[in-house]
């Protein structure tokens, strides 16, 4: 059994990846496993799914490490913050923005439907918004302020924010347990034995 495994999440947040994601920690629950290291690479998505995996992970009994192997953005931003140690590779990017409400079609809504989504809206971005602020030790209303100025970072940048620990580019031992959940969606599930030609 593997004291620690690594997990390489190179997709949109959405519920798909999101539910191989959250299968492959329930799994390194049962197994024991101590410590996830989470590698990501995203451009976003679901407010919903984004916040719901990074409190799972901040209440999962294992200790997870987050690394940026390329691009880390918008709700991508809040899962890279789940981890109790933070990497980058030199030649990364992160992005915060303020939330967005998709309409599709001729959707019609009332003054009151608009009001509710507006207020969803807020409310996700401050959820957004206070994980940020938590993870980097500044002020609600300064991140609140910079998503609102859609910030970019670059490594050395996100360094000097707080969102990174360090700057490094090895992500993973040669010997380590690896899954990899990209888009379209791809498993792999070293947990499972492998099956007789």
């Amino acid at each position: 059994m593997t004291s620690e495994i690594y997990v390489r999440f190179f997709a949109p947040v959405i519920p798909q990846t999101v539910n191989a994601l959250l299968q492959v920690l329930d799994q390194a629950v049962q197994h024991g496993v101590e410590r996830v290291h989470l590698l990501l690479s995203s451009p976003g998505g679901s407010v919903f799914h984004g916040l719901s995996v990074y409190n799972w992970l901040r209440g999962a009994p294992f200790q997870t490490y987050t690394y940026n192997f390329g691009s880390v953005d918008s709700i991508g931003v809040v899962l890279f913050c789940s981890g109790a140690q933070r990497f980058s590779v030199p030649h990364a990017r992160f992005l915060l923005h303020p939330v967005q409400f998709n309409v599709q079609g001729n959707a019609q809504f009332s003054e009151s439907q608009l009001e509710e989504h507006l207020k969803g809206l807020r409310a996700d971005q401050e959820n957004i918004a206070r994980v940020v602020a938590d993870t980097v030790g500044k002020p609600l209303a300064e991140v609140m302020h910079d998503m609102h100025q859609r910030l970019a970072l670059n490594p050395d940048q996100a360094r000097a924010y707080g969102l990174v620990h360090e700057i490094k580019s090895l992500l993973l031992p040669p010997s380590a347990t690896l899954f990899t959940i990209n888009e379209p969606l791809n498993l792999s599930n070293p947990f499972m034995p492998a099956q007789p030609a």
